[in-house]
């Protein structure tokens, strides 16, 4: 079985391969590689970096039997705000729902603020049309039948106007979808190459603006991501790769190709959830559960906390992309502008700042020599002589550290008047102090106290900053994955098969009769049979079937819910008080109280069905035992730490460093995808897979 991840990013594109071990066959290879991302095609670079890694691993491209891919294209739409343009149908008088929204005001006394919502709506008020008809609750029943001649006509009008995609939101239909599916039929009559979906389809749940914004963002991704995906699967195969092809969801899971064309929202996080999960699986295998990870790339920086070696996901209220809600579910990453292509610069108040802005991929830090000027923090990294110009990327990539202290020198050094030392040095304490900001953000400010956590640091540039930001942070030591360049990568093979499905409910669950429990009881069996249906449908043999129930609870009044567990069995009256004990638990973890004399509302149900797949498994390595072991030493070059001092430090090759060998600090750990820095008064240990722990002595 040949198995290979594949990882896009702002900058590189990271690709592992495994080729499991066979009776009577050579032992088990993994083979990593990283190769330039293609911005304007992200398959080029993804399929020219397949080739490579076949090429060293000297297997055939037609060998491979699956492909995992974790993806930017979704986030990157959003973000740029160049998506398609959508029409919507909705229900007479609720046409500015999407621009009201919620009347939230980013900044309570401020009459200048921007919301994303008015300023650069998903659907342009004129391609926003009304349609009479109506529902009523609790029940759906329908008080007012659709117009199939207003459907009709609208469609004629957004066919006549251009537009990529469609969407239909109509007042209370995560109670009855009839009229949405009728509409879509005619839609799709009308507009057969148009990209439609109606919101009972996307997230059939309660709150008309949450799910109207939703499937908006769900058409306004979704005509680019399936052509990307589409391009993807043909460009593939005409380079002979037939293997079946899986897509890294937000919530952690994969997906099929199909799927992920029709229901792209889920991918909106697509690229970050693999960091997490390979940040997950690698605590694993280093006996460490309580982790908080920070893939730091060359665009992004991106932090999650994994508890007990549980992952967290994004309450619905939480749960947003660009300023947007997306009511799908995630796992909780907050994302910053902060990695190896941050650009420094003085503002024009003469402040100096770094980022968000990014050099990218092209023309990249000026230190590459590809006609970038502006200096950055990799351009810091090289002039401190942290990272060295002949071995970056193995030698792959040649750089320039003379280019890399002009850029500082000029806009840095010079307008504030201070050696390029000092400049370079003060971009790193920048850079590393707006990192540290935003892990105690996903940490201290949720709850959580890293001093009883390890921070893992991954992603090309994240083992340059770890101690640096554990320091900052007082986290209890640092872990730098074997691979941290490809972690992300090395999730997608970790990770699992996996969807989720939601319905609706609204019932208070301590007066709940027969009848409702029976409703419920319903709704879960439904949901459940849909998902059996999708892992069917992937060929998921019934015994490898595993289903999660959520019941997302609140209480009564409450404006948001949170996730609690429900029994592994039918609802029953008994059992429904672990549900409400299960609510109070997760509500005092989240905010240090719980009200549990108060009335528990149920509002949404969620099945989680999944399947494992085959896990990536690295072999141990050969005991050591060294200290500062000579066989990896390779040289010795003045490196400059925060003390400002040229100091002496030997540069050891990881690849030849064994288990329970230590290196004192300071020293420069270089392998082809990452440098790890081990600072003075530090130690780094080999664990038993190749993985480093960094403490201070």
């Amino acid at each position: 079985m040949i198995r290979v991840g594949v990882d896009v990013g702002g900058t590189f594109t990271d690709i592992v391969l495994e080729r499991t071990r066979v009776v009577g066959e050579d032992e088990q290879q993994v083979v990593v590689t990283k190769v330039p991302s293609t911005p304007h095609d992200q398959s080029e670079g993804v399929v020219a970096g397949v080739l490579q890694v076949c090429k060293q691993a000297g297997v055939g491209p037609g060998d491979i039997d699956v492909l995992f891919h974790g993806t930017t294209v979704a986030t990157n739409m959003v973000i740029e705000r160049n998506g398609a343009d959508v029409g919507m149908l909705t229900t007479r008088g609720f046409r500015d729902i999407m621009h009201m929204a919620r009347h939230k005001r980013p900044h309570n006394f401020s009459l200048q603020f921007d919301v994303p919502w008015q300023s650069k709506p998903l659907v342009k008020r004129r391609n926003r049309i009304p349609i009479t008809e109506r529902l009523t609750p609790p029940t759906g029943e329908i008080e007012t039948p659709m117009s199939e001649d207003e459907v009709r006509a609208a469609a004629e009008l957004f066919k006549k106007r251009g537009l990529d995609a469609v969407i239909v939101g109509f007042l209370f239909s995560f109670l009855n979808d009839t009229h949405e599916k009728r509409a879509v039929e005619i839609i799709k009559e009308v507009m057969p190459d148009a990209f439609v979906c109606a919101s009972s389809e996307v997230v059939n749940v309660i709150r008309e603006y949450e799910r109207f914004s939703s499937t908006a963002m769900n058409a306004y991704i979704g005509p680019k991501t399936a052509l990307y995906l589409r391009s993807l699967e043909s460009r593939l195969k005409k380079n002979n790769i037939t293997a079946a092809v899986r897509i890294m969801q937000s919530n952690g899971g994969i997906s099929t190709i199909d799927q992920s064309a029709s229901r792209p929202i889920g991918l909106l996080l697509s690229g970050p959830a693999g960091g997490v999960i390979g940040g997950r699986w690698t605590g694993g295998h280093s006996d460490t559960s309580n982790v908080i990870t920070i893939d730091i790339g060359g665009t992004s920086a991106d932090i999650s906390v994994i508890q007990d070696g549980q992952l967290r996901t994004k309450n619905p209220r939480d749960s947003e992309v660009a300023g947007l809600p997306v009511l799908a579910p995630m796992i909780d990453i907050d994302a910053i502008g902060a990695g190896g292509g941050s650009i420094a610069y003085v503002d024009v108040g003469g402040a100096f700042r770094v980022g968000p802005r990014s050099a990218g991929a092209v023309p990249g830090p000026a230190c590459y020599g590809r006609g970038g000027t502006e200096p950055t923090v990799t351009d810091a990294q090289v002039a401190l002589g942290r990272l060295d110009p002949k071995r970056f990327l193995g030698g792959d990539l040649s750089i320039d550290k003379d280019l890399a202290e002009k850029a500082i020198k000029e806009h840095i050094a010079d307008p504030l008047g201070l050696s390029v030392t000092d400049a370079a040095l003060g971009i790193l304490k920048i850079i590393n102090n707006n990192m540290a900001l935003a892990i105690n953000a996903n940490s201290v400010a949720k709850g959580i106290d890293p001093r009883g956590f390890t921070l893992m640091g991954f992603g090309g540039a994240g083992p340059l900053h770890s101690v640096a930001l554990a320091e900052m942070i007082q986290a209890r030591d640092v872990i730098s994955p074997i691979q941290p360049g490809i972690t992300a990568a090395m999730g997608l093979l970790v990770t699992d098969l996996q969807y989720e499905y939601t319905r609706s409910v609204l019932q208070t669950l301590d007066d709940a009769d027969d009848d409702a429990i029976k409703r419920i009881n319903t709704i879960v069996d439904e949901l459940t049979a849909e998902a059996n249906a999708q892992l069917e449908a992937d060929g998921i043999e019934p015994a490898a079937r595993r289903f999660k129930k959520i019941m997302e609870c609140r209480y009564l009044g409450q404006g948001f819910e949170l996730r609690a567990d429900m029994p592994d069995g039918a609802l029953t009256q008994k059992n429904k008080k672990d549900v409400i004990e299960s609510f109070f638990d997760v509500h005092k973890e989240a905010y240090g109280h719980a009200f549990r004399d108060q009335v528990t509302e149920g509002v949404t149900v969620r099945v989680v069905a999944s399947a494992e797949v085959d896990q990536l498994t690295l072999p141990e390595l050969a005991q050591g035992g060294r200290a500062n072991p000579s066989e990896a030493l390779m040289y010795s070059l003045d490196t400059i730490f925060d003390d400002g001092k040229p100091t002496p430090t030997p540069r050891y090759d990881r690849s030849k460093m064994l288990k329970d060998d230590t290196v004192e600090g300071p020293a420069i750990v270089t392998q082809h995808n990452s440098t790890t820095i081990v600072p003075p008064g530090y130690t780094a240990t080999v664990l038993a897979f190749g993985d480093m722990r960094i403490a201070r002595v």
